[in-house]
């Protein structure tokens, strides 16, 4: 992969020369760019049909990966945002709100990550405290209340671990939001944009669908984390994320997660638009399938999903 990402770097830099000899000299150069242009969407391929487990960590956190906000933006209409948990504070690393998918009005929770430093510090890196999950679960029950699906977008390394967010309850916020996410009656639609962390996502993550982007990531712990504390050294992370299973061709495989939805070749980011259509036909699609399903039927399928994960022995 590192050579290959040399030969990519080495042939957008001569294309570009060539594009600037071409503009500057009114010289016709269109077929020796055309070559250089098929030669590096051929290695661009290559390079991202055999990305390693590693290589899709690096795609999920990238900085300019799309966030919720981005995703609200593009396939919502009339977003309105709701602050504040009713009773410590608001939490700007979840967000949530209430909007409109065409003409279905639809609670979206999502955790948010920043730009920059500046914004990363506000949204505290995407890691939310025991407010943030309150928040979104006070989110839930009014989208329950008013039959109104629910659509959460996870991204987050993990749920923050200071000494407040301890303090406050965090274990507690999570496991009330498990529980009780188990029984809500309504559709929820969870898919895991980015980094899936931890409890932190899975906090959010107790859907009747659950779909992850192709460059998305969903594990126990971070690699590093996990290569601390099996190893007692984080700078085996490389090799972390190669046993522990976090892809979503894995998780498919698994049946922990129902769909992976496509990415452009590059990944999200490279365009939004395109990634924002796809990731709207995957909701319409799973609400379209659970809209004729009973209070009943959809809480019993619920349960049925979460209980036939993973492999167990009678004895």
């Amino acid at each position: 992969m590192e050579k290959l990402n040399k030969d990519l770097e080495t042939l957008e830099n001569q294309l570009q020369a060539l594009k600037e000899f071409s503009n500057i000299h009114e010289v016709d150069l269109s077929k020796e760019i055309k070559v250089i242009e098929q030669k590096l969407m051929g290695l661009k391929r290559e390079a991202y049909s055999n990305l390693t487990p590693w290589d899709k960590v690096g795609l999920a956190r990238h900085g300019e990966r799309p966030t919720t906000f981005d995703y609200i933006d593009k396939i919502f209409g009339d977003f309105i945002e709701f602050h504040g948990d009713r009773n410590f504070s608001d939490d700007p690393s979840i967000v949530g709100g209430i909007a409109f998918l065409e003409d279905i009005p639809v609670t979206i929770i999502g955790h948010q990550k920043g730009r920059n430093t500046k914004e990363n510090i506000k949204r505290n890196f995407g890691m939310p405290h025991p407010e943030g999950y309150r928040k979104a679960l006070r989110l839930m029950k009014q989208a329950e209340k008013f039959k109104r699906p629910i659509i959460c977008f996870i991204d987050t390394p993990g749920a923050f671990c200071g000494l407040g967010a301890e303090e406050r309850g965090q274990g507690e916020a999570i496991a009330l939001n498990l529980m009780e996410m188990s029984r809500i009656k309504t559709p929820i639609i969870s898919i895991v944009i980015g980094e899936g962390g931890s409890g932190g996502a899975l906090a959010l993550g107790v859907g009747d669908k659950i779909y992850m982007l192709e460059h998305s990531i969903y594990s126990i712990l971070s690699p590093e984390g996990f290569a601390a504390i099996l190893w007692k050294d984080s700078s085996k992370a490389k090799e972390a994320a190669d046993i522990m299973k976090i892809t979503a061709k894995d998780l498919k495989e698994f049946k922990i997660i129902d769909e992976i939805i496509p990415e452009p070749l590059e990944g999200a980011h490279k365009d939004i638009g395109e990634i924002s259509n796809e990731i709207k036909g995957f909701i319409k699609k799973g609400l379209d399938e659970m809209k004729n399903k009973s209070v009943q039927d959809l809480l019993q399928d619920r349960y049925r999903k979460f209980r036939n994960i993973g492999e167990y022995e009678k004895r």
